[in-house]
């Protein structure tokens, strides 16, 4: 079931929205040949919690991380750890805020020092195939209106699109429905409705789309060992557009 969200509750998601993207704001400052991804952790958990926050990834279903720090050809869901970050890696980090019981989400993938001009383009692409997602969306677009417009830029750029994982709705929940896959055809899906509240989250990759499970029993990562991005925000619905709140 899809639940719309009130006025109240939209004002609590914009408020875990904004400390998201200060949170990610501050890891992108940190993103450096060097860094640690436990410290990159460690600082999103005191910066979330020092705004009485709190991480909404830290105990999800039992994972043990405030942040998911993705690698290389890791898609989601990477562990932190304390590997230094090289020269040339690129490095997803996705995090979910709850501010008073409601949740915002969303990611970026970041540069390590010095990268190659096509993982500078997966990027790129990546985060414009949420841009072109979003584009002219508002109360009354279906649903694959999003999934289908991603998907056909992301395989314009010769890139290709992770099935298996999609975004959601999010809310009170970090998962809620509906589901928002990445692919699909343009007039399915749910019409979009003032008040709904959606975590879009393109999952591209430079190779085949094809993904492995990590023994670990949480990351994801390209069978290939391709390099993957991930670019994500949480968006409202409204009667002329969206928001994008974080």
């Amino acid at each position: 079931m899809i639940v719309k969200k009130n006025d109240k509750e939209q004002e609590l998601m914009r408020k875990a929205g904004a400390i998201l993207h200060e949170t990610l704001d501050l890891i992108s400052q940190n993103i450096k040949v060097g860094q640690t991804t436990a410290q990159l952790d460690k600082m999103a958990y005191d910066f979330i919690t020092n705004k009485s926050a709190f991480p909404t990834f830290l105990g999800y279903e039992g994972f043990p991380y405030s942040i998911c720090a993705s690698l290389n050809h890791e898609i989601v869901h990477g562990f932190p750890n304390n590997t230094p970050l090289q020269e040339g890696d690129i490095i997803s980090i996705d995090i979910g805020v709850n501010y008073k019981g409601f949740n915002a989400d969303a990611a970026r993938t970041f540069p390590v020092g010095k990268i190659s001009s096509e993982d500078t383009r997966l990027i790129e692409v990546t985060k414009q195939s949420f841009y072109e997602g979003i584009k002219d969306i508002k109360a009354g677009s279906r649903l694959g209106h999003i999934s289908n417009r991603i998907q056909k830029f992301v395989e314009k750029n010769k890139f290709t699109v992770v099935r298996e994982l999609v975004g959601h709705g999010v809310g009170k929940d970090l998962h809620e429905d509906p589901m928002v896959p990445n692919y699909g055809i343009y007039e399915d899906g749910p019409v979009l409705e003032e008040g709904m509240a959606l975590a879009i989250e393109p999952m591209v990759n430079a190779g085949r789309r094809n993904v492995l499970m990590d023994s670990n029993g949480w990351t994801i990562k390209t069978a290939d060992k391709k390099k993957s991005a991930h670019y994500e925000n949480t968006i409202l619905i409204h009667k002329d557009g969206v928001e994008i709140i974080t």
